[in-house]
């Protein structure tokens, strides 16, 4: 019988709740760099919409 390795292989000794938490955290591993260059993206584009408001606000009023 051929054994198996790493997360390849189905443990029934745990619970579906703990096979589903590793499963997300597996992903969250594998997709780490496009979550935190869409995230850089999110906060830099609220710091910049809160900081250049005033100057468009202050632009269009001002004719």
């Amino acid at each position: 019988m051929a054994k198996q390795s790493g997360t390849a292989r189905r443990r029934d000794d745990e619970s579906v709740p703990t096979r589903a938490v590793d499963s997300m955290f597996w992903f969250v591993r594998f997709a780490e760099f496009e979550i935190l260059f869409i995230l850089f993206f999110v906060i830099a584009f609220i710091i910049f919409k809160d900081l250049v408001s005033p100057l468009f606000n202050s632009f269009f009023i001002s004719n």
